[in-house]
């Protein structure tokens, strides 16, 4: 927990930005004075939980005392007994939400993220398991209150997807879901296995911190811009116009490309958006190579053994290999609850300060 001096540093930062934007030239300087509002907007919710637990501490050592009074009558203790166990119960709540707030302000919360999921070992399961961790973060999202737009998808005919690739967007969206990086493994029966037999499919997922307008800067003379006939996803809604856009990056070799809107201009707005994404995730890293080299330092090449997590459908069991951790609650983590083992990751990394990618 933070101690006297650092919350008393957060207060004094927090008057200091507010003395700042009060001042009328910090307006002039857009990105300084967005910057700014965000930082205050983050150090004000923590001086309210600051000053919410320094009221419930306070409380709790008044009911301590009364506890410990001899002059009380034994009802009145057994009372402050029952209230001492609640207030115990709240502080400790309390503070884990500080600690996670400061963890997610020391993760960058007010970054987007793009992921990037594609069925890896077992076929025709592997698709159809890459669709449903999609829709396991697509209810995660709504659950957290962000935003979801997806910038490209190759679906499959039988409801699964080859590729699907999709923007996120909302406070401390990449701190939580850069755990999500690497290989997911899934055990379970498949609907058209009529043996029964277990079967074990790998869908790896790549996090990419989305960047902002200012980080990174493309030369147009270094993009080749093409655009073809999409394929469409069949029945009536075929495009049959040129409105595909693939954009070729030749200083990385990044090939990125867009077919999801029937509006060329949308699928190109789109393209730039997962193209400087890679970028930066190739400049962040000081890489020579092009950005399939990071998505194998994030998913290696798919192989079963590198699983990060693993999902057993048939003893309702989900187990996370970095800490270890194991829950039998993956009905639970399918419908959204991601947090179940998203949170006791932040906890493991904050308790080991072993910074900020696990």
């Amino acid at each position: 927990m933070l101690s006297e001096a650092q919350q008393r540093k957060l207060r004094e930062e927090l008057k200091d930005c507010e003395r700042k934007l009060s001042q009328g030239r910090v307006s002039l300087d857009k990105e300084a004075y967005v910057n700014l509002s965000k930082r205050y907007a983050y150090l004000k919710s923590i001086v309210y939980l600051l000053d919410k637990l320094n009221k419930l501490q306070q409380h709790y050592q008044d009911t301590k005392l009364l506890l410990e009074s001899k002059e009380e009558e034994a009802e009145v203790k057994e009372l402050a007994r029952q209230e001492l166990e609640s207030l115990e119960e709240r502080i400790s709540e309390l503070e884990e939400e500080i600690e996670e707030k400061i963890f997610e302000s020391e993760s960058e919360p007010n970054r987007g993220v793009i992921l990037e999921i594609r069925p890896a070992a077992g076929g025709l399961e592997a698709s159809l398991f890459a669709a449903d961790l999609f829709r396991m973060y697509s209810k995660y999202i709504l659950r957290k209150n962000w935003k979801r737009e997806i910038l490209s998808s190759h679906p499959t005919d039988l409801g699964g997807f080859k590729e699907i690739i999709f923007g996120v967007r909302g406070d401390s969206a990449y701190a939580y879901l850069k755990f999500e990086k690497g290989v997911h493994r899934v055990q379970r029966v498949p609907t058209t296995e009529s043996s029964g037999r277990l079967h074990t499919s790998t869908v790896t997922v790549a996090v990419l911190k989305e960047p902002e307008e200012i980080e990174v800067a493309i030369d147009n003379k270094d993009l080749k811009i093409e655009t073809f006939r999409s394929s469409g996803h069949g029945g009536q809604h075929l495009n049959v116009t040129d409105s595909a856009v693939r954009i070729t990056h030749f200083p990385s070799g990044i090939v990125v490309t867009c077919q999801d809107e029937r509006s060329q201009i949308k699928n190109r707005a789109k393209a730039m958006r997962i193209l400087k994404a890679k970028i930066l995730d190739l400049e962040a890293n000081k890489q020579a190579a092009n950005i399939a080299q990071e998505r194998k330092n994030q998913v290696g090449s798919g192989e079963r053994s590198e699983k990060i997590r693993t999902y057993n459908f048939p003893q309702n069991r989900l187990t996370d290999h970095r800490i270890p951790l194991t829950i039998y609650r993956l009905d639970a983590v399918m419908e959204g609850d991601l947090d179940l083992i998203i949170k006791p990751l932040i906890r493991h990394v904050r308790m080991n300060k072993i910074g900020q990618d696990v």
